[in-house]
C-alpha cells in the first residue's frame, strides 16, 4: 500500500513521456499529406504563393504536425517575408525546443531581415545543440558570413505618377 501513490506517479510520467515521443515522429493526416506534398511541388516549381496556400490548408487539416511550420517558412522566405518566416520558425520551435531545422532556419531569416547578432545565438544553440559538424550549424554559419544580402529593388515597386494633362 505504500508503494501505491509513487507507482502510480512513476507510471503517469512514463506515459506521457511515451506519448510525446510518439508524438513527434508521428505521420500527418492523408490529406494533410497530399497539400503537404502540392505544396513542395509548387515551391519547387517556383511558385511560392501557392506553396503557402496549400500548406495553409495543410495546417488547417491537421495543426499538430510540427513540419507544417516549417514548410510555411520555407515559402515565405521564397515569396520574401522574413519576418513571417520568422513567426513560422518560432512556432515550430515552440512545440519541439530543439527542433535544429527551425533554430538554423529562424537564424537564416534573421541574417535576411539584416539581424546578425540575433542570428549569432541561434548559432551558438545549434553548436550546443549538435555540434560544428552538424550540416544546419554550417548552413547558418555560411548565412552568417555572407551578411544580409542588398535588397533589388524591382520596376514594379517604382511605378512614375501618372499625371492627365489637358491638349
Amino acid at each position: 500500500m505504500r508503494f501505491g501513490p509513487p507507482a502510480a506517479a512513476l507510471s503517469l510520467v512514463f506515459a506521457i513521456t511515451a506519448s510525446m515521443g510518439v508524438a513527434q515522429d508521428r505521420e500527418p493526416n492523408p490529406r494533410a499529406a497530399m497539400l503537404i506534398a502540392e505544396g513542395k511541388a509548387a515551391l519547387d516549381a517556383g511558385q511560392p504563393q501557392k506553396a503557402i496556400d496549400s500548406f495553409e490548408a495543410a495546417l488547417a487539416v491537421d495543426p499538430g504536425y510540427t513540419p507544417v511550420f516549417l514548410a510555411l517558412a520555407e515559402a515565405a522566405r521564397r515569396e520574401g517575408l522574413q519576418g513571417k518566416a520568422i513567426s513560422y520558425y518560432r512556432e515550430a520551435q515552440a512545440r519541439e525546443p530543439e527542433n535544429v531545422a527551425a533554430i538554423s532556419g529562424e537564424g537564416e531569416a534573421l541574417v535576411e531581415k539584416g539581424a546578425v547578432e540575433k542570428a549569432r545565438k541561434n548559432l551558438s544553440k545549434l553548436e550546443k545543440l549538435c555540434g560544428d559538424r552538424c550540416p544546419e550549424t554550417r548552413e547558418l554559419a555560411q548565412a552568417i558570413a555572407r551578411g544580409p544580402q542588398p535588397q533589388v529593388l524591382r520596376a514594379e515597386a517604382v511605378m512614375p505618377d501618372t499625371e492627365v494633362s489637358q491638349n
